[in-house]
């Protein structure tokens, strides 16, 4: 069982940077595959971004691709999103989430077993 705490979030001017920090519970968390998610008002949850078990291998969505960064300390049992040149269009809840069944790094998110709560980003224009 793994416990994911989002946090970071909060309201930045477009084009500036927010990090997000999601914190693992547990001494197994190098055996998960990670991912970041976003939600959204009224759209359906996206991948934005995963990352393989060692950290070696990343992945992001096309409209995330060149802003963001998606890294990870196995020694902090924590992942990271680095969000620069924030549009106003990235604005949602973001999660966190584990996935113990493959190395890196699906967008499906049924393929996650465990979840954060999610962090509010709001970008304003």
């Amino acid at each position: 069982q793994v416990q994911l705490v989002e946090s970071g979030g909060g309201l930045v001017q477009a084009g500036g940077s927010l990090r997000l920090s999601c914190a693992a519970s547990g001494r197994t968390f190098s055996t998960y595959a990670m991912g970041w998610f976003r939600q959204a008002p009224g759209k359906e949850r996206e991948f934005v971004a995963g990352i393989s078990r060692s950290g070696v291998f990343t992945s992001y969505a096309d409209s995330v691709k060149g802003r963001f960064t998606i890294s990870r300390d196995n020694a902090k049992n924590t992942v990271y999103l680095q969000m620069n040149s924030l549009k106003p269009e990235d604005t949602a809840v973001y999660y966190c989430a584990a996935d113990r069944d493959r190395g890196c790094c699906s967008r499906t998110e049924y393929e996650y077993e465990y979840w954060g709560q999610g962090t509010q980003v709001t970008v304003s224009s």
